[in-house]
């Protein structure tokens, strides 16, 4: 079992920050459970571009409000508290957040903590050392081994 505050992540290899957000990883590839669960916090006034490639993402909207815009078809949708949207087809996507959006994130497969977004916005592929490697039918297969 791991149990874990929020607050005990500030200010650690967990807590990336970024201009526009800030992400809190609570759950990593480490813990060896599949997935990676993530408090992350979009602040007011700003414009996030996103495109996770290689991974799905659940997003449920805990506080706030904002919009989702689809790059790929246009759409635009709402975000405000109780609003979950999948990414199962890694859509390239803009969050903007009108008020500041406070979203617990889920990631298949898991994130290491390492990785960075390059310059389209995707995170590449990491593997712990000794993982199964295993990858959702959905997410494209860019992968990159790490010691």
């Amino acid at each position: 079992m791991l149990v874990t505050n929020l607050n005990d992540l500030n200010d650690t290899e967990r807590d990336i920050k970024s201009e526009t957000w800030r992400s809190r990883r609570m759950v990593l590839a480490r813990e060896g459970v599949g997935f990676s669960f993530h408090d992350t916090v979009i602040y007011a006034g700003t414009t996030s571009t996103f495109h996770y490639a290689n991974h799905i993402e659940a997003v449920y909207c805990v506080q706030g409000e904002g919009t989702l815009t689809n790059e790929v078809t246009g759409e635009v949708h709402e975000l405000k508290d109780g609003t979950m949207y999948l990414l199962d087809g890694n859509e390239k996507h803009t969050v903007r957040a009108t008020t500041e959006l406070r979203m617990a994130c889920v990631f298949n497969p898991p994130v290491t903590g390492r990785e960075t977004h390059d310059a389209n916005g995707v995170y590449q592929l990491v593997f712990e050392e000794g993982s199964d490697r295993k990858v959702p039918k959905k997410a494209n297969v860019e992968t990159e081994a790490m010691a």
